[in-house]
Parts: C-alpha cells; structure tokens; sequence
C-alpha cells in the first residue's frame, strides 16, 4: 500500500512538469504564431533582391563527433528599399542547406514602416518554423502528460 501511494504522487508530479512544461512551450508557440500573423496582416510589402547567403556553421551539439556532421547552413541576407526610398539590408532569421534561396532571387519582403531594420522574407520557414517546434513541443507534452495520468488511473 505504501508503495503505491508514493507511486500515485510521482506520477501526479511527473503529470504536473510535463504539463507545466508542455504549457509554457505552448504559449510560447502561440505568440509567435501571433507575431507572424500580425506581421501578415500589418506589414508594409516590398520586394527585395537577395544580395548574398551567409553560412554558419550550427552550434548545436557539444561533442566533436556530433559537430563534424552538422553541415552549414545558408542565411539570404536581402536588400530591399522602404516606401520611403530607404535602402535596408537585412540577414535572415532562419538558414537552411540546402539554400532555399540563391544570390539574385527575388523576394517578397515584409516590414513594418516604424522598424524596417526587423524586416522578414514572406516564406513559410521565416514565419512559421519557430511557431511550429514551440507548438509543437507542446502539443507532444500535452499528450505525454494525458497519456500518463489515463495509464495510470485504468492501471489503479
């Protein structure tokens, strides 16, 4: 009996963090959804030249072995020029190999009037990629939580 009580209250925290967790990478996930769409629906759009792709080398994993297989990714830096004629240059947020972009292409720009040094390319992974792992995330610890705490009660 002792056991299965102190089961019953590992369990409840384990549902408690993962949901806590699942939550908060949930909401995270929400308001960026929520920035891209309002920059959808209130940014200035202009169309801007791809002037040339940056390549970084990914920063994630700590151990060499991991590293030596993680290949470059490609960012577009863009030029395009505001309403107002100003030119602006501008790195994008999210890279890629291979390049989803080349040097020339033509693409769309979305900006908004008061801060066009914040400009993004009008394409799915520029808006959408963060929104999606963030919501992502969440959604998957979401069901890991449910899935605990229904096993666990029909188990009980």
């Amino acid at each position: 009996m002792q056991v299965q009580v102190r089961g019953r209250a590992v369990r409840r925290w384990v549902v408690v963090g993962v949901s806590a967790f699942g939550g908060i990478f949930l909401v995270v996930g929400l308001i960026l959804a929520w920035s891209s769409i309002s920059l959808l629906r209130e940014a200035d759009r202009t169309t801007g030249t791809v002037v040339s792709l940056q390549w970084r080398d990914a920063d994630i994993g700590s151990s060499r072995k991991s590293r030596d297989r993680d290949r470059p990714s490609a960012y577009p830096v863009v030029e395009f020029a505001a309403a107002d004629g100003t030119p602006y240059t501008f790195r994008s947020s999210t890279g890629s190999n291979p390049p989803s972009y080349e040097e020339g292409e033509r693409v769309e720009v979305l900006y908004r009037a008061d801060d066009p040094e914040g400009a993004q390319i009008n394409g799915f992974l520029s808006l959408w990629l963060l929104p999606l792992i963030f919501g992502g995330i969440g959604l998957i610890a979401a069901a890991v939580a449910t899935g605990i705490a229904v096993f666990g009660r029909r188990r009980a």
